[in-house]
C-alpha cells in the first residue's frame, strides 16, 4: 500500500489547482475525497501504516 501513501500530496495540489480554477468543484472533490477514504478505512486498506 506504498502506492496510497505516496499519492496524498500529487492528489492534494491537483484538488487545489481545480478549486481555484473552479471553484462549483468544492463540494465534488471533497465528497469523492470522503467517501474514497470512507471505503479505504473499511475496507482495512488505510489503517494508519506508513510503510
Amino acid at each position: 500500500m506504498h502506492i496510497l501513501t505516496n499519492a496524498g500530496p500529487p492528489v492534494s495540489l491537483i484538488a487545489g489547482i481545480l478549486i481555484l480554477v473552479v471553484p462549483r468543484l468544492l463540494n465534488y472533490i471533497v465528497a469523492i475525497y470522503l467517501i474514497v477514504i470512507g471505503l479505504l478505512g473499511l475496507l482495512g486498506l488505510f489503517g494508519g501504516h506508513l510503510h
